[in-house]
């Protein structure tokens, strides 16, 4: 199978950036990530989740509308993208459970979470960035604030991590 996101990343020497379609993404570790992230729950306790989450938020939602635009994408398009965006990007191979418009609800499967490996055990879940980047793609596709919960997770000892998305209130333009 080939990486058409990779494929289409694009290196500005100048100014030592890598773009995909005028957006720039960067590499970076995992274990970089999941440094920042045990330092800031040594910091703040359970109070760094909601932080972790709200970035992937922003990421999420971005990314979500950009691409929708770009390629004209519908709902339901633009969750397959940002799945197997996701899975180009290496942020593990997402499969899609459940998707339905009418009860705005979501629940996708993450194998191979480089956070929860980075992360290690844990007696809770740890992927608030997938969590948020997950969110930001309902609440977008939803058009409507999201309910968002990792409801299991490899750094839990689970085969792989699953989030579940709910809509619960329409946003009104």
């Amino acid at each position: 199978m080939k990486n058409e996101i990779l494929k289409d990343i694009s290196y500005d020497p100048e100014r030592g950036g890598l773009f995909y379609k005028e957006t720039r993404y960067l590499f970076i570790r995992p274990e970089v990530i999941i440094t920042f992230q045990k330092e800031i729950e040594k910091e703040l306790g359970e109070k760094a989740h909601p932080i972790l989450f709200k970035s992937g938020l922003c990421g999420g939602i971005l990314s979500s509308k950009r691409y929708q635009d770009i390629y004209k994408l519908s709902d339901e398009e633009t969750v397959h993208f940002m799945l197997e965006m996701g899975r180009q990007i290496g942020w593990g191979r997402f499969e899609l459970e459940l998707f339905n418009t009418i009860k705005r609800y979501l629940k996708i499967k993450v194998y191979f979470s480089p956070f929860a490996e980075a992360y290690g055990p844990s007696e809770r879940p740890v992927c608030h960035f997938i969590r948020g980047v997950i969110a930001g793609l309902g609440s977008v596709v939803f058009r409507s604030e999201i309910h968002a919960e990792e409801i299991r997770c490899l750094s839990m000892g689970n085969p792989f991590c699953s989030f579940e998305i709910k809509g619960i209130n329409l946003f009104y333009k």
